[in-house]
């Protein structure tokens, strides 16, 4: 949620912070704006709606600064509005600042301020966070030094509780900008002369693939060619350069309509990539980043895989192999619920937090309860340097590359994949199931990509069944097994980019109830890939036939085929990894539905691509 960026170099800084801007829409957002440091000072341009909608503000094409911040808001505080809208300044306005995050003392802050005479003009808890600034600026008798100016804003985050990310500037300072961040996403990219800011790497990765990430409450000073960091107490410290291995065209369409379209067809790549070298030809597999022995596995009484969303979906997949493989119980948790609800941990425990992002605010959140209880933690994201790969004891990478579209594919079958992986590499230090199954399982892993290719020639198959459906109010996801967690991603894209109201259930709980909501012309999407359960399975389904419903099925077993409306036909694969190619079509389904109701499909409404606040 919302999106931070920042320029300091030769150019125009303006057109910069649009264009990065633009990058970071996917990221969900109501408002927009910008502020540059200009020869009579500090320029606002803000305005509620589309990033678009800033180049149509009188002035905006007059901008000639070269050191300026830029932001797109969702609104917590406050509804969107052009006052609401970052940046923010002080009653001088002498500091501009834009903040990601979520000011949770904001109200104590401005009654403070207030009683020193400061005046407030949005509802935001940000607009504390200049006018704190300016107050200790005053306060602090020293010169006008760029360290009296990072005095200012450490003081200022200081007295900050909640999360934030913060981009500070002003016209006392020509030269200079100073970031910070705590648990909200901030990187920082640096070429020569020239320093770009940004919330996530894919806004500013065309510029550059040298970043500096940020730890907690580091504190940086920009000029267009030094960054210089600093600790709470003003000690300077070292960072080192990361270099972003991402290819800058990742983060554009390349040819394709939407985002979605071109990362559901990257599958085959991503999850090429997420192998790797883990799993290699002669059959060995190899995770560099986890070192666990044999003993400390066999001290593992309990495993929770805790993510949000699609990732918990790539969790639930995973469940299924580690406790087959591995014979460790484990428990799928939602984030959002996790920490609330005391789970039982302890120093035996194993919790494995999933994240695309790697900076989803619930998700952090469940890693570090845990932690304080002794559990060892071990962190899955596809974004290097990501606050949950800093905070937990090992993280491990998928290798999706930037994924741009809000709902998620090919980070989900990045993760069923890598979470696959890990539970072989764990069965074989345990020594919990034979040799010769574990390397049947890694046989079907290296033929994901080819077989991948080979589901996406459903493409135009599902299109045709998109057009006869894409009206409907109402519809079904139905299976058993490895099946019904595919059931369950398939319903969440559907709903997350059509607005088409959707339910999942295992097919065995149909008539426990959901049977009664089944009527005349209804679909019902059934998948069906674990031959021990296809017989089930199919006389779950015949029992919505009989009662009028139209019936799309995903499989690669031998069935007959005429019972049904529509059929897909997928390669055969372990059941384990069937995830993979079976949520494929369903994928699709979504995406063409979305398209023929002439919807937004990488942008849906009320939705962002990372949810940094709980």
């Amino acid at each position: 949620m919302c999106g931070i960026v920042g320029y300091i170099g030769n150019k125009k800084a303006c057109p910069i912070l649009i264009a990065g801007l633009t990058r970071l829409e996917y990221r969900g957002y109501d408002s927009a704006g910008v502020s540059t440091i200009e020869k009579n000072g500090l320029s606002l341009m803000k305005t509620k709606g589309r990033v678009k909608n800033l180049n149509d503000l009188k002035g905006i094409d007059k901008l000639e600064g070269t050191i300026g911040i830029a932001h797109t808001r969702w609104a917590t505080h406050g509804k969107p509005s052009n006052e609401n809208s970052h940046p923010h300044q002080d009653n001088s306005k002498t500091f501009s600042v834009v903040h990601n995050g979520i000011i949770e003392n904001y109200a104590e802050l401005k009654n403070l301020l207030e009683e020193k005479g400061y005046h407030f003009y949005s509802q935001t808890d940000t607009e504390v966070i200049p006018n704190l600034i300016h107050y200790y600026f005053l306060k602090d008798k020293e010169d006008n030094s760029t360290m009296k100016f990072l005095k200012a804003v450490r003081n200022a985050c200081l007295d900050l509780k909640g999360s934030f990310a913060i981009e500070v500037i002003s016209s006392y300072f020509p030269d200079n900008m100073i970031v910070v961040r705590k648990d909200s996403p901030l990187v920082i990219g640096t070429c020569e002369n020239e320093k770009y800011i940004s919330s996530d790497i894919p806004a500013i990765l065309s510029y550059t693939r040298d970043f500096y990430l940020l730890n907690n409450l580091e504190f940086t000073i920009l000029s267009k060619n030094s960054a210089k960091f600093f600790d709470t107490e003003l000690n300077e410290i070292k960072k080192k350069l990361d270099v972003i291995e991402w290819n800058s065209s990742a983060a554009e369409k390349d040819g394709y309509d939407d985002f979605m379209l071109k990362e559901i067809y990257e599958q085959p790549s991503a999850v090429r990539e997420t192998i790797g070298s883990r799993i290699s030809n002669d059959l060995k597999c190899e995770i560099e980043e986890l070192k666990f022995s044999k003993k400390q596995l066999q001290e593992i009484t309990k495993i929770y895989i805790v993510a949000c969303g699609t990732a918990m979906h790539a969790g639930l997949s995973g469940k299924n192999t580690i406790e087959k493989i591995c014979r460790i119980p484990t428990e799928v948790d939602i984030a959002s619920e996790f920490r609330y609800r005391d789970p039982i941990i302890d120093k035996n425990t194993l919790c494995i937090f999933i994240s695309q992002s790697g900076e989803t605010a619930d998700t952090i959140a469940a890693l570090k309860l845990a932690k304080s209880k002794g559990a060892t933690t071990l962190a899955i994201s596809n974004v290097i340097g990501s606050s949950i790969t800093r905070e937990a004891d090992y993280s491990i990478y998928t290798h999706a590359g930037p994924e741009i579209a809000v709902a998620s594919t090919k980070a989900y079958t990045s993760q069923v994949a890598l979470i696959n992986i890990i539970a072989i590499y764990f069965a074989e230090i345990l020594q919990s199931t034979k040799s010769e199954y574990l390397n049947f399982l890694k046989q079907e892993l290296l033929s994901l990509p080819k077989k991948i290719e080979e589901t996406l020639k459903c493409k135009d198959q599902i299109f045709e069944f998109a057009k006869k459906v894409y009206q409907e109010k109402d519809m079904f996801f139905l299976g058993r097994g490895v099946d019904e967690t595919v059931a369950k991603e398939g319903s969440l894209k559907l709903k997350e980019i059509s607005y088409i109201h959707s339910e999942s259930y295992a097919a065995g709980e149909l008539k426990h109830g959901p049977i009664a909501l089944i009527e005349n012309g209804i679909t019902v999407v059934g998948i069906m890939t674990d031959e021990n359960l296809v017989e089930k399975t199919v006389s779950n389904i015949q029992e919505v036939i009989t009662r009028g419903a139209k019936t799309l099925i995903i499989t690669n077993q031998k069935i007959n085929y005429n019972n049904f409306n529509e059929v897909i036909i997928i390669p055969e694969i372990a059941p384990f990894i069937s995830p993979i190619l079976s949520v494929i079509p369903l994928q699709l389904l979504s995406y063409f539905i979305s398209k023929e109701k002439g919807l937004d499909v990488d942008k849906p409404r009320n939705l962002a691509k990372s949810v940094t606040v709980e």
